[in-house]
């Protein structure tokens, strides 16, 4: 049984009533949620933070071998844009992470297109809406299935 970490950043606390036509209607603990099945139903475990302080996020991720996390599906938001430190810690705990996204980045406005994330992810779900994080999960759980041996 592995452990996921799902990570979410600053504002996805209001998904479901912020911005429908970007990010849809889905509530971020009803996805949390129905990830938690998921990984469940697989034979391991998630658990969900999400900050909109930066820091929060940082002490998550450092902990995170400490705590025996596996593998990390992460949904940095604004801070896709922004934040090196998270880059950083997330090279350092040296973990498989997917990066999510609810909307295209790539169409957005020309600040939202440049991740630091994207090239040191093990992949990117990006424009399906809530439908990204579940198809992150399966990712995850098929590179679980497929490295343990």
């Amino acid at each position: 049984m592995a452990k996921i970490l799902l990570l979410n950043g600053p504002n996805l606390n209001l998904l479901g009533s912020r911005e429908p036509s970007h990010y849809g209607a889905d509530s971020l603990n009803n996805i949390a949620e129905c990830l938690a099945t998921k990984a469940t139903e697989a034979g391991h475990s998630l658990t969900h933070l999400q900050s909109n302080a930066e820091h929060t996020l940082l002490d998550r991720i450092q902990s995170a071998p400490i705590n025996g996390i596996s593998f990390i599906i992460m949904n940095p938001a604004a801070f896709t844009h922004t934040s090196i430190a998270l880059r950083d810690a997330m090279i350092a705990v040296n973990i498989p992470f997917i990066e999510v996204h609810l909307s295209n980045i790539a169409t957005r406005e020309v600040f939202r297109q440049k991740s630091y994330f994207s090239d040191i992810a093990l992949g990117v779900v990006s424009g399906f809406g809530s439908l990204s994080y579940h198809l992150a999960m399966y990712a995850a759980i098929e590179e679980l299935r497929r490295t343990q041996i």
